[in-house]
């Protein structure tokens, strides 16, 4: 263990397997004080526990919350802001593929609840300890698949018209990466950054939660094309804790370089309204 992130509090969302856990691990292994969320309550001390022993640092904890759900966003939010004074990075990482169309406890499509309202809602209720602790930074992980999205449907964001697994994915990512442009230029002169990535088609549990020729054709494509969850946790980690990235906000990043996002993700006027409406979204909170 090195003491990199000596200090510095984490949290990392969708922490129980894949790119999540290794974030939370290397960030661990660095000396950070961890905090990883997960929906499952055996995979999470399970999660903690494999940390713990590879690491040798004992600063890590597991909180609960299916993110999908607003109520348990906010619940997650107060404890971890009774627990913890300062948020040096949030990781906003938790996600999902829906091949079908499904709907949350409170109504709202699967795929944008968790994608995009979890990462807006959970960042906005953390945001004022993550300011009192700037330098602080702010990741969301997106995804090269918002390039299929050609602009935000506004109209219908949970596709109730015409549903397709793969263009609700796309949508949602595209809104990750708007999120971050608006958020970042809200941040301006706050000494908080926030920027998106793409982590690659990494081997993970991702499509896992479908079944029958989706769940084994992504399994398919996972073994023979997809790098591992080292290498797609490495952009990830490099926003959290380099630098080189001190200060450098609002970008998009692939391979731990800064890339072009595709013209609808660099849409302002987009972003501002994205934003507005997901304030709506959330308007119970």
């Amino acid at each position: 263990m090195n003491t990199q992130m000596a200090g510095k509090t984490c949290i990392v969302t969708g922490a129980t397997n894949g790119i999540g856990e290794m974030t939370a691990q290397v960030l661990a292994n660095m000396g950070a004080t961890v905090v990883g969320v997960g929906r499952n309550r055996a995979k999470c001390s399970e999660t903690a526990t494999r940390i713990k022993a590879a690491t040798g640092n004992q600063a890590v904890e597991f909180l609960i919350a299916d993110l999908s759900v607003q109520a348990q966003v906010c619940k997650l939010a107060d404890e971890i802001k009774s627990k913890y004074a300062r948020i040096d990075v949030l990781v906003n990482n938790a996600g999902g593929y829906f091949a079908t169309r499904q709907m949350t406890s409170e109504g709202i499509e699967m795929t944008w609840a968790l994608n995009h309202l979890n990462y807006f809602l959970l960042t906005d209720l953390l945001l004022d300890v993550i300011k009192k602790s700037a330098p602080a930074r702010i990741v969301n992980v997106s995804s090269g698949a918002h390039v299929g999205a050609r602009g935000i449907n506004f109209d219908d964001t949970g596709f109730a018209g015409k549903y397709s697994g793969w263009s609700t994915y796309s949508h949602s990512k595209l809104a990750n990466v708007l999120f971050t442009v608006e958020l970042s230029r809200r941040l301006e002169g706050t000494g908080v950054t926030a920027n998106a990535l793409h982590p690659g088609f990494v081997a993970t549990g991702f499509g896992a939660n479908n079944s029958g020729v989706m769940r084994v054709g992504m399994k398919i494509m996972q073994r023979i094309m997809a790098r591992s969850p080292e290498k797609g946790a490495e952009t990830s980690i490099y926003l959290a804790s380099s630098p080189e990235v001190e200060g450098v906000t609002g970008k998009y990043f692939d391979n731990k370089r800064a890339v072009t996002s595709s013209a609808a993700a660099q849409d302002a006027d987009a972003a501002k309204r994205l934003w507005a409406l997901s304030k709506e979204q959330t308007k119970m909170k």
